[in-house]
């Protein structure tokens, strides 16, 4: 059984508006899938093998019964970022969007001055670069938005390739996070290998599932973040359901991206209470399902590339 939805976004993130994907129906339950529309088939290889595992095979057990988190603010003026952090349901660590393609680092050290005013002195910040700076940008620019900020706990994926995180973080006294050069890398442990880091993100869908960013986790030998891909809640259970296993959990996670939807395809979404998740799994309500399902041509779009990345899943295995 599928299904395919399509959500707006209550702000513009990472250059969307609507948030698309499909619902699988297995024996465990519900798995999505939801690789971004410019993937192709084999970038959407381990998206998919997440949402079998969800829906085939379900999860490993938990080993804590809720997951600390953190609120995101996109790439956004001050005033909304006030008012995204102070709706955030107690998060106290803010992950701040920086190095938006057309806005200057002015706009990213006032984003960051509204959001340490609005969490407190207590609250962590942390900021989000989507490779989006060279080495001298990152070394230059991070330490304008660590004092913008009043201290960062992390700069995450300053530079797209991880030879030159590998250079930032030898260069700069702020700590480094991994993102990018984890889930698109052929080799993800150049980044151990290279000590390029000091923390690993990890997203559930690129990575393939659960379990298979479980073996990442042990064998990179980092402290781990997991973030999402702006899913749904049952997206969102997944990335659940590998924080609530990791052995350690450090740092807040990356998956109170609910809230940047403005619908759901469940009744009881999975938002942030007192500035944690719960670990449960949500199931698929068919009155929210009505509300949000997508129109046939988008269906059988999704349709269409859920049997070419099938197509991929299976000349792997063979």
């Amino acid at each position: 059984m599928t299904e395919v939805f399509s959500i707006p976004l209550r702000t513009r993130f990472r250059g969307i508006t609507v948030r698309e994907g499909m619902l699988l129906r297995g024996d465990a339950g519900w798995g999505e899938f939801s690789p971004f529309l410019e993937y192709d088939a084999a970038t959407s290889a381990g998206w998919l093998a997440c949402a079998r595992e969800a829906a085939d095979l379900g999860w490993p057990a938990p080993v804590r019964d809720s997951v600390p988190v953190n609120v995101t603010v996109p790439a956004c003026p001050p005033d909304e970022a006030v008012a995204i952090v102070r709706r955030s349901q107690g998060c106290r660590t803010a992950k701040v969007k920086v190095a938006e393609r057309g806005q200057s680092v002015a706009e990213d050290q006032a984003r960051l001055e509204a959001v340490r005013e609005a969490i407190g002195p207590a609250g962590l910040v942390r900021v989000d670069a989507n490779g989006g700076w060279s080495v001298d940008e990152a070394i230059t620019r991070i330490p304008l938005l660590d004092r913008a900020a009043g201290g960062l706990e992390y700069v995450e994926q300053p530079c797209a390739e991880v030879e030159e995180l590998a250079v930032v973080h030898r260069r700069v006294g702020v700590p480094i996070a991994a993102d990018e050069s984890i889930r698109r890398a052929v080799d993800p442990y150049r980044v151990r290998d290279l000590a390029a880091a000091d923390i690993a993100v990890l997203k559930v869908q690129p990575l393939g599932g659960v379990r298979a960013c479980l073996r990442i986790a042990e064998d990179i030998g980092l402290p781990v973040v997991v973030s999402s891909a702006v899913e749904s809640s049952i997206g969102i259970a997944a990335g659940v359901a590998l924080a609530a296993a990791l052995p350690s959990l450090e740092h807040a996670c990356g998956l109170a991206t609910v809230q940047l939807l403005t619908d759901d395809v469940v009744a009881d979404p999975l938002l942030p209470v007192d500035g944690a998740l719960p670990v449960r799994r949500p199931e698929v309500d068919d009155a929210a399902l009505g509300r949000v399902v997508a129109p046939p041509d988008r269906v059988a779009h999704w349709r269409a590339r859920l049997a070419d990345v099938e197509a991929v899943l299976e000349d792997r295995r063979s």
